[in-house]
């Protein structure tokens, strides 16, 4: 078996390393620092198994867990963290299992049994579903505060009050950011249900609106009204977008 080691704390890393130690079957193919380097070294090493932390600079460990699914290379995960308010998140996203650190060698002894187990029996969830999962359980938690894209080898971070709007394209959106486009793989309704529903609003089938971007609303005749934007951008405002509007303009 193949792992990776990826935790910001040198100390956290060196734990994890002594007990596998102990377990000649499991090569530590790479260590990483942050998520960044995670996405590298999975892309190089092709690992079984992977010890992540959830807070780290750059990506979390989430975000980590979403781009290696995007690419369709989902090895196991064991979440190795100091905060238990992310376990339910973890297990709906099929984590073998979520150390809560300080742990012991018996209980981390224990979870690389279940991932032995696991690599023995039947594969994980299908990169799609556990996507899916991960979108659906954001809700449970606190809205996003940015978005991971993937180009090829390139990640970029977008941070959502730099995000203008939003525009469904199939089974991607665009996303519109300093005047860029980028294009992720997700659909408009599940990256709504992630968004602060008090910043972002579906103004139409097609359309998620910063608010912060909003200058007026114009009708132009009985059916149609259009978004003004503060760069002059015009979007399409359907009669139920509107309808969002108005009550969250009569609710402030």
């Amino acid at each position: 078996m193949k792992a990776l080691i990826i935790d910001d704390e040198d100390l956290a890393r060196a734990i994890v390393r002594e007990h596998l130690a102990a377990h000649p079957d499991v090569e530590v193919a790479a260590e990483c620092a942050n998520g960044f380097e995670a996405i590298k070294a999975a892309a190089q090493h092709q690992p079984d198994l992977i010890f992540l932390d959830i807070q780290m600079p750059k990506l979390d460990g989430f975000e980590v867990l979403e781009l290696l699914e995007a690419e369709g290379k989902r090895p196991a995960v064991v979440f190795v963290t100091a905060y238990d308010q992310h376990a339910l998140r973890a297990f709906e996203a099929h984590a073998v299992d979520y150390l809560l650190k300080p742990f012991s060698k018996e209980r981390f002894d224990a979870a690389l049994a279940k991932a032995r187990a696991l690599q023995s029996a039947q594969p994980l969830a299908p990169p799609s579903t556990a996507a899916a999962e991960l979108a659906s359980f954001a809700r449970l938690g606190k809205p996003l505060e940015r978005i991971v894209v993937k180009d090829g080898p390139k990640v970029t971070v977008v941070h959502l009050d730099r995000l203008d709007w939003v525009q469904a394209q199939d089974d991607y959106v665009l996303l519109r950011t300093e005047g860029k486009n980028l294009l992720k793989q997700q659909t408009l309704a599940s990256l709504e249900t992630q968004l602060d529903a008090n910043r972002f609003i579906r103004i139409h089938r097609s359309y998620i609106l910063n608010l912060d971007r909003l200058v007026r609303v114009e009708q132009d005749s009985k059916e149609h009204r259009d978004a003004i934007l503060r760069d002059g951008t015009r979007l399409p405002v359907s009669r139920a977008g509107y309808q969002r509007l108005r009550e969250l303009w009569e609710g402030a």
